[in-house]
């Protein structure tokens, strides 16, 4: 086997949707010898946010000189992105050679109950962590939490960052239900933090906090307010995800301290693209790429617009998911655009453009708005516009950072992130 014919494999595996639960999850990681045993987890959840906290974490606990493990999605460009130690991506050979060790593992399963591709990349995540005798595993949820496959370990702190709107779809209608969802990490005895504020989702991660005897600690602007040292990522909304990252970090100093000279270097040199990524073209052009694939997302590249680029109103190429929210995505970003080129996602799930366009036209009449074929024609029609900003959707944040020479051509290997599945039960 060779790497193309591994993420091959992988992406055979999407034939096998997504199936909410944990048996399948914790059968296979029984079959590499239950590898998350030998780990220590702190495990991340929410709405918005996870990947910069989960990024913080990891920049703090490597500059405190551990060994520190990294499990994130989706990946912008290569599918190698969802699994670093110490920032580094799992090697090409590393991964085939453990899609080829667990090729045989999964012809035991019935079709009916097979592993679906999340649940094998984070078992082979986990074998990947212990191989590397790893110190500390930074480890996100893929979708909720209480049925995810990530939820088969026990971590040493659950960090739930915030509850919005978002694959109500599969987690619920309202921010309790949601919540829900996300507090299923929530283990006996094992700490909480989070920086959750609605109300009735906050209700029901102190309830199961409660219930599972687990001390839980709030995190609120005014924490944040007070950092001493702030991140190097853009947007005040960091700030918040730093405050959460540090109280994560106090929560569990008798288990792993951590100086204060550490947390400056990681809270200054923490890395995370596609969020409120700022770059320069040799042209003098700015853009600016965000992934901002909710309401709440949108509402946050609004605000840090609004502070960051005062007086300006950026060209904006928009393209997005149809299964998220993009009426209201579009109408939360209108008021700030100056021209608006709408496009397709390059995804079988993408919203039409020509109907983004509608929506933008109807929100805001004196903007100028393009539907374009594709990124490459919106990118050649925004060319001589000084400010670009480039959202809605993460797939297209990857692609733009792929056009635009800021990341590796990985061969397509985007389409790793399609996945369906049917709401959860139970």
């Amino acid at each position: 086997m060779n790497y193309p014919e591994a993420i091959q494999f992988l992406y055979g595996l999407q034939l096998f949707g997504t199936h909410f639960g944990l048996e399948r999850a914790q059968r296979l990681a029984e079959l590499v010898g239950n590898p998350q045993d030998k780990l220590r987890f702190i495990h991340v959840a929410g709405t918005n946010g996870k990947g910069s906290t989960c990024a913080m974490l990891e920049s703090i606990y490597r500059a405190a000189g551990l060994r520190v493990g990294l499990f994130t999605s989706p990946h912008l460009v290569s599918f190698r992105e969802r699994i670093q130690v110490n920032r580094q991506l799992i090697p090409e050979a590393d991964l085939v050679r453990l899609v080829a060790e667990t090729q045989p593992l999964l012809a035991g399963f019935p079709a009916a109950d097979h592993p679906t591709m999340f649940e094998v990349v984070a078992v082979l995540a986990l074998k990947y962590f212990a191989e590397q005798k790893c110190d500390l595993v930074i480890w996100e949820t893929g979708l909720g939490g209480r049925l995810d496959a990530t939820n088969i370990v026990t971590p040493l702190a659950s960090v739930i960052t915030n509850i919005a709107f978002d694959h109500q779809q599969w987690l619920g209608d309202t921010l309790a239900q949601i919540a829900a969802e996300k507090a299923g990490i929530i283990k006996p005895g094992v700490p909480v933090v989070t920086a959750t504020v609605a109300p009735e989702a906050l209700g029901v991660i102190e309830q199961k906090s409660r219930e599972y005897s687990a001390a839980l600690t709030q995190v609120q602007t005014h924490h944040a307010l007070r950092l001493t040292h702030h991140p190097s990522l853009l947007g005040d909304h960091q700030k918040l995800n730093a405050a959460l990252a540090l109280a994560t970090i106090e929560v569990l100093q008798p288990k792993i301290p951590v100086s204060a000279e550490n947390i400056r270097a990681g809270l200054t040199g923490v890395n995370w693209p596609g969020r409120l990524q700022l770059v320069q073209t040799p042209s003098g052009q700015k853009i600016l790429l965000d992934g901002a694939h909710n309401v709440a997302g949108a509402e946050t590249l609004c605000a840090t617009l609004k502070k960051n680029f005062a007086g300006t109103r950026p060209a904006i190429l928009f393209g997005a998911l149809a299964d998220k929210n993009w009426l209201d995505i579009c109408r939360t970003l209108a008021p700030l655009a100056g021209k608006i080129f709408t496009l397709p996602v390059a995804s079988a799930r993408t919203a039409d453009a020509q109907e983004l366009a509608a929506v933008f036209r109807s929100a805001r009449p004196s903007a100028a708005v393009t539907a374009c074929e594709n990124l490459a024609a919106a990118l050649n029609a925004s060319k001589d516009e000084p400010f670009v900003v480039i959202t809605g959707s993460l797939y297209l944040v990857g692609e733009a950072l792929e056009r635009l020479g800021l990341a590796p051509t990985d061969g397509g290997e985007r389409g790793l992130n399609e996945w369906h599945a049917a709401p959860i039960r139970g």
